[in-house]
């Protein structure tokens, strides 16, 4: 059998006055994840936990994402995060603080 891709779910996150990149991004993927419910894998007659899911973070500064705390938002399966440069950092007019937005992708795979 050969993993196939099943879903690709799509999501954005934010934190609006700590610049915190791994709260922003994981707030992206439960974004992407809380807006489905995915039923291929009872339909397939596979276990929920059978699931592979790859997910890509985008964000300005991929280097201060914490990969562990975003694979923990997963319900199911399991994965691996990567993190891009992406996403966007808004700086108020001081210059003392941003919002930082970051955009998630899960890509749920089954192996069928």
């Amino acid at each position: 059998m050969t993993l196939k891709r099943m879903a690709i779910e799509i999501g954005m996150g934010t934190d609006i006055r700590g610049a915190d990149y791994t709260k922003a991004a994981v707030r992206a993927l439960r974004d992407a994840l809380w807006h489905n419910s995915l039923n291929v894998a009872d339909a397939l007659g596979k276990p929920t936990d059978s699931m592979v899911v790859e997910v890509l973070i985008g964000v300005p500064k991929p280097e201060l994402v914490d990969k562990a705390e975003v694979l923990k938002v997963l319900p199911h399966g399991t994965g691996t995060v990567k993190v891009f440069e992406g996403g966007l950092e808004i700086f108020n007019d001081a210059g003392t603080g941003s919002t930082v937005l970051a955009h998630a992708a899960a890509i749920v795979r089954l192996d069928i």
